[in-house]
């Protein structure tokens, strides 16, 4: 089991940055594909990016690629999400996910039942 801990949110203007945090602590902390997805207000949750335990592949979704990069940091067993150009679409409630069924695959997952590990979310708004 991991926990998961997202920080970094809070309130930009359109075209603005923020990076996001999650602290992942646990046993299999650094073995891990994560992933990041977000719901917006009255909106189902959405896929934003993935990345497997060694950071050889990632994956972006289309509303987010060229803006937005998925990167970790096994030695410091952070995961980050650098959004650039934010745009108001963009608010949401932000998740960081984990799925522990899978050690060390060079696989990334792009489905929220995919994962089975989540942490509480960190709020990012992007006014106009």
């Amino acid at each position: 089991q991991v926990q998961l801990g997202e920080s970094g949110g809070g309130l930009v203007q359109s075209g603005g940055s923020l990076r996001l945090s999650c602290v992942v602590s646990g046993r299999t902390r650094s073995s891990l594909p994560m992933g990041w997805f977000r719901q917006g207000p009255g909106e189902e949750r959405e896929f934003v990016a993935a990345i497997n335990w060694r950071s050889s592949s990632t994956y972006h979704s289309d509303s987010v690629k060229g803006r937005f990069t998925i990167s970790r940091d096994n030695a410091k067993n952070t995961v980050s999400l650098q959004m650039n150009s934010l745009k108001p679409e963009d608010t949401a409630v932000y998740y960081c996910a984990a799925r522990t069924g899978s050690l060390y695959t060079d696989r990334y997952y792009t489905r929220g039942n995919d994962y089975d590990n989540w942490g509480q979310g960190t709020q990012v708004t992007v006014s106009s």
